[in-house]
């Protein structure tokens, strides 16, 4: 998916069939821009590794864990930023380390982690392919299939479902469950199931369309949990003066 929007130029590839139960996407964005505007990043439920030059050339690496509510992102005119957005299972199977410490915060990492340099932000579809490579050769060993059930029922619902549907239908008890999510991640089950319902909840949100649809118990609930995770209403998500909601900008208008 390709994208302009403004003096943001977005671009997302997903990932083969080998690769789509532990990567989301693997997505660049370029602000042609000179101005110095602050954007925020809401809650999508992934864990994101980023490649990043600014104005000045500077490169950095870094990791993000999930986040619970608006991320402030500075301003950085004229940079470049390639990103791998990973489902919260390569903490375990990738990372092969908890990033619960990383919960609504980041880690610079060295500049040269993974291999990456910023040589890769010259060509994206070459960093596409690599990062793909890469993500490959360290996924060592089979995902659990109870683990894997579970996030696919999470996203084939769209958050509209509870801790105690999912345990029954991966036959793994729910505290079991949250055990695994609070360790691995930071945030319990029922958080995240949350953050995925919210986060597919910015479509109808673009739109215009102020209902509630994915399972909130009424109204005042769903403008309660859009104020929780953007820190706005719903009518001034909406809104979304300044483009400063990254992810509504660059959502497709269909």
């Amino acid at each position: 998916m390709k994208s302009q929007i403004n003096q943001l130029e977005y671009l997302s590839i997903k990932p083969d069939n080998s690769l789509s139960d532990i990567v989301e996407s693997v997505w660049m964005v370029k602000n042609h821009d000179d101005e110095k505007r602050e954007g925020i990043i809401v809650p999508d439920g992934k864990i994101d590794l980023f490649l990043f030059s600014g104005e000045d050339e500077n490169f950095e690496i870094f990791i993000s864990g999930i986040c619970t509510g608006p991320v402030i992102k500075p301003p950085f005119p004229r940079s470049t930023m390639f990103a791998i957005s990973f489902h919260p299972i390569a903490a375990e199977y990738i990372f092969k380390k908890s990033i619960a410490d990383l919960k609504d915060t980041k880690q610079t990492l060295p500049c040269d982690y993974w291999g990456f340099s910023k040589n890769d932000l010259e060509h994206f579809e070459q960093f596409y392919k690599k990062a793909c490579e890469i993500v490959k050769a360290k996924l060592e060993k089979k995902i659990d299939d109870r683990k894997k059930n579970l996030f696919e029922l999470i996203y084939l619902s769209k958050g509209e479902t509870t801790v105690e549907e999912l345990s029954k239908k991966v036959s793994w008890s729910s505290r079991q469950i949250n055990r695994y999510f609070n360790a691995w991640l930071g945030v319990s089950l029922k958080s995240y199931i949350n953050i995925i319902r919210f986060s597919n909840s910015l479509k109808q949100l673009k739109k215009g369309d102020f209902y509630p649809e994915l399972n909130y118990g009424d109204q005042s609930h769903f403008i309660r949990e859009v104020k929780k995770f953007a820190g706005v209403k719903p009518t001034i998500l909406n809104k979304n003066e300044n483009d400063r909601f990254i992810q509504l900008s660059l959502m497709p208008e269909n």
